[in-house]
């Protein structure tokens, strides 16, 4: 887990030393890499399919492998940055992540690619979690509310840039590498970033002595691996008892983590995850949308792309396309969200975004069902455009909401967990898809039956995201009413007095 405690001299440097926007740029590089490289290989897929000739399995795990090594691995890897020095643990991870691309792009079957994009995101699980913690290091207090800010906006942007550049790639298949382009453009970003993270960026480590818990790392992997492993394979092998014992076992396997971490806690005061965080109730009720968000995302984003480019058969390129303004309409209420409306409404804003998203997705099911396979991408912006400003106005100020009741001293540590529950809902979203979407497609399908049959199963499954999006409205009313805002020039209220443990 990453601290937000570094050494005096660090801070200090921090609030001087320009050098700190440099830094701040390549980890903030970084964090869109990841951003995008998930992005991307969704609208590839199609094209990775029918050159390599991988199965539906094969497919969902090119996608929910990446997921869930980087979510196994983010809590080890801000532990290993605190412990190690957060420059060395990222420029190791932005390395790693840069080997693992370059792995995808030379894959030679499926199972190599597979095994490629496990490595790829058991690097950026390295790499992520320092961006936090670096800033934590680098920056001063009351400059940290811009820097968030900023993120944001990579965020939006990563949405952005992810499908319409998979898109072009794919389609202009540059140097006769196809799909493939999609992995290796990370090769010189990555070096790039190498060369500039050594000298611009600034090392720093807990105050303290720590050490990894390799029990907790253990056990979570496991628990997370028994949980989801079932989910992606249970359709295709016919769900077997053995899927269902290894679910059940997986939540057994999580209680016995949380009892080994309590008694860890008390004993030596270097737990893999500060259970203490979630007796702050914004903070569970922040991580719970978190964990449900990713699911709807997770579901989402995947089927999207399979409905586009096998249902209605459309190209990459018209497919990233058409995606276009609901990446554009995220960044815009993204931006707006945290600058203006939050500060003004509070949590109301982030309710109405999952209100305004759930229904954007419910005018996509029936446009779907309305226009069939003749639906063209004008008539998707309007649904699109409003499910982006309903995600915008969720997925930018969340982090703060969540982490605004947090005592100062466990900042870091609660900005690991959030980045990890969001990418376990993300993976378990992916696993769903074998339920909601495959479940409904027939294994046999004539010519004539694809279009039909996808876009009755995209329709399915937009119905659960519509639901997700009520329990997160639901959820979100024991998030504070107003977050903690950091104002420029002034220390945030949080470092005056530190709020109490609810």
């Amino acid at each position: 887990m990453t601290s937000t405690e570094h050494t005096p001299s660090t801070a200090a440097s921090g609030g001087t030393d320009r050098r700190r926007w440099f830094a701040l740029a390549i980890v903030m590089t970084a964090a869109f890499m990841d951003l995008v490289d998930v992005t991307i290989v969704n609208i590839a897929i199609p094209s990775i399919q029918q050159e390599e000739g991988a199965s539906f399995s094969q497919i969902q795990w090119i996608t929910a492998g990446y997921a869930l090594a980087f979510a196994a691995g983010l809590i080890t890897g801000g532990r290993l940055g605190d412990i190690h020095g957060r420059k060395r643990i990222f420029l190791l991870g932005i390395g790693g992540f840069t080997v693992a691309s370059a792995l995808c792009g030379l894959a030679v079957n499926p199972e190599m690619l597979v095994a490629a994009r496990f490595l790829q995101g058991g690097m950026a699980a390295l790499m992520v979690p320092q961006v936090l913690s670096i800033v934590h290091a680098t920056f001063p207090a009351h400059e940290r509310g811009k820097v968030f800010g900023l993120f944001g906006a990579v965020v939006g942007l990563g949405a952005v840039s992810g499908p319409l550049l998979g898109a072009l790639l794919t389609e202009w298949n540059l140097f006769g590498w196809g799909w493939r382009s999609i992995f290796l453009i990370n090769l010189p970003v990555g070096v790039a970033g190498l060369i500039l993270g050594s000298r611009f960026i600034t090392e720093s480590k807990a105050p303290r002595a720590l050490k990894l818990d390799l029990v907790g790392v253990a056990l979570v992997t496991l628990g997370l691996l028994m949980l989801l492993y079932p989910l992606i394979r249970g359709r295709e092998l016919g769900w077997p008892l053995w899927g269902y014992v290894s679910m059940a076992g997986a939540l057994v396997v999580l209680a016995a983590l949380v009892a080994y971490e309590r008694r860890k806690s008390a004993r030596d005061g270097s737990p893999l995850v500060e259970l203490s965080l979630f007796r702050v109730k914004s903070f569970a009720a922040g991580i719970a949308v978190q964990t449900v968000f990713g699911v709807g995302l997770g579901v989402f984003f995947l089927v999207w792309t399979l409905y586009m480019q096998v249902g209605l058969g459309w190209s990459p390129l018209k497919a990233g396309l058409t995606g276009v303004p609901f990446s554009i309409a995220v960044s815009v209420a993204a931006g707006m969200s945290v600058q203006q409306l939050v500060p003004r409404f509070g949590r109301k804003v982030l309710q109405a975004g999952a209100l305004v998203m759930a229904a954007g997705v419910l005018l996509y099911v029936w446009e779907s069902a309305h226009y069939g396979l003749a639906v063209t991408p004008w008539q998707m912006a309007l649904p699109l455009v409003v499910m982006g400003v309903g995600m915008g106005l969720i997925v930018a100020p969340l982090t703060d909401a969540i982490l605004s009741e947090v005592p100062r001293e466990h900042a870091g540590s609660a900005s690991g967990l959030i980045n990890t529950v969001q990418q376990m809902g993300n993976a378990l979203g992916l696993g769903l898809v074998s339920v909601v979407f495959f479940g409904t497609i027939s294994e046999h399908l004539r010519p004539e039956q694809v279009g039909p049959a996808f876009a009755d199963a995209f329709r399915n499954a937009l119905g659960w995201v519509a639901v997700v999006m009520g329990a997160i409205f639901l959820l979100m009313f024991a998030l504070p009413k107003r977050p903690a805002q950091h104002l420029e020039g002034e220390q945030p209220a949080a470092e005056q007095k530190e709020p109490a443990l609810v």
